[in-house]
């Protein structure tokens, strides 16, 4: 019988660790050994720590900085890497008959991981490009903070009180545009992905419309899909003030063709979005009216 297989993908800062957590809790196997707590993710990251080295791996090799936000258009792994894909993807299926994982990188692989995996289902976590981005500039921001609360009591106030604001002024211009390309390239290879799926096999959501749709969409991922899982309500890993808000990315010199670009990609993916919810409200209706009947 073959392993139900679970790819949860999304851009970096767009929810996966929130949804990961909440499906681990409701007993998915998403690693044996996952990435621990950090600076914007003090819940845990909730990657499986074998696919997390595996794609900075790849990353190195060809090249390109490990943490995936400076990422080429595109990026085929080589045949040696392909055969470590598989070897893994072989491991977890000799232990787990269902199992998944999260890891953001995965989603620069996604041509590579559909041809591997040609029965996995997809879940795909979409966040605004701006949200996206405030919210990694938000995370250096914390980074930078931790920096210095180490130093000692004049570093710490010549930092608080001069240097921090010309700090990040000065980040924030050089890392906005940086970060809104890399919103692109892994919301670009998403949409990739999901023009070449059967509707059957993805279902798109956000980490906004789960906090009134967790009962929808276990039950999608239990009835459609057949994941054997137990019920956790959403809101039991959700904690809103750990969410980062919109603000705009647009003023100080960030290309206005990226930004058109990025709402045209956002667009589209809204369109899967939209058909997603449809199915789920469907769905839905469908179980009101069987209780109805019954």
């Amino acid at each position: 019988m073959a392993n139900d297989v679970l790819v949860i993908a999304g851009m970096h800062r767009s929810g996966t660790s929130l949804i990961t957590h909440w499906l681990h809790d409701c007993g998915l196997q998403v690693g044996e050994r996952l990435v621990g707590a950090g600076t914007g993710n003090v819940e845990g990251h909730f990657e499986d720590e074998d696919f997390f080295h595996l794609h900075q791996q790849i990353l190195i090799d060809k090249g390109v900085h490990p943490d995936g936000l400076q990422p080429p258009e595109a990026m085929t792994p080589s045949a040696r890497e392909q055969a470590q894909m598989r070897s893994l993807i072989a491991a977890r299926n000799s232990s787990f008959p269902q199992w998944g994982w999260k890891e953001p990188r995965t989603c620069l692989f996604l041509d590579t991981y559909s041809a591997l995996l040609p029965q996995a289902k997809y879940l795909v976590l979409l966040r605004d490009y701006q949200e996206v981005v405030h919210s990694l500039l938000k995370r250096d921001v914390a980074l930078l903070d931790n920096r210095y609360e180490a130093k000692s009591w004049p570093y710490r106030m010549a930092w608080k009180y001069f240097y921090r604001s010309i700090r990040l002024a000065r980040h924030h211009r050089k890392h906005r545009e940086r970060y809104l390309q890399a919103w692109l390239v892994y919301n670009r290879m998403i949409l990739r992905t999901l023009d070449q799926l059967p509707q059957h096999r993805y279902l798109v959501v956000s980490y906004k419309s789960m906090q009134s749709q967790c009962a929808e969409v276990f039950n999608f991922l239990s009835s459609r899909w057949s994941f054997r899982l137990r019920y956790k309500k959403f809101a039991s890993v959700y904690r809103s003030e750990l969410i980062s808000r919109k603000a705009d990315v647009a003023p100080m010199g960030v290309d206005p063709a990226l930004l058109a670009e990025a709402r045209q990609v956002g667009a589209s993916l809204q369109g899967y979005l939209h058909r997603s919810q449809q199915r789920l409200a469907a769905m839905s209706a469908a179980s009101v009216d069987d209780r109805v009947c019954a």
